[in-house]
């Protein structure tokens, strides 16, 4: 299976678009090797993914035949993020809802901070 549909389909990503983009991009990695969307994966592969500046490791169990609900992700995908890269994600979270602003924010603010978040 094709790990851009894999990511669809565990949904890691919510669209298969988004997740071909992270390909192309170098957000998705196996043992530090960036992967193009067409690689092919297998279960018992570990991958880590970047994502909202976080990186997050996932251990493929199992391929699905079509996209899954999200109760049943865990039959297929095991996360194993370090203690460490979740600790980031409340750090990160934290600051959002601290952030606050006067007015509606402009055009760019909002590109300036959308760039930011998703690098």
């Amino acid at each position: 299976m094709r790990i851009d549909q894999f990511l669809w389909f565990s949904r890691i990503y919510k669209t298969r678009t988004n997740a071909g983009n992270a390909c192309k991009k170098g957000h998705v990695k196996i043992d530090s090797k960036t992967l193009k969307s067409s690689f092919e994966v297998y279960p018992k592969m570990t991958i880590s993914v970047k994502k909202n500046q976080i990186f997050n490791k996932y251990e493929i169990k199992d391929l699905p035949k079509s996209r899954v609900g999200a109760k049943i992700v865990e039959l297929y995908v095991k996360n194993i993020t370090p203690k460490s890269e979740l600790e980031k994600r409340e750090i990160i979270n934290s600051q959002k809802k601290n952030f606050k602003f006067d007015g509606k924010l402009s055009k760019k603010d909002r590109r300036d901070i959308n760039k930011y978040l998703n690098e």
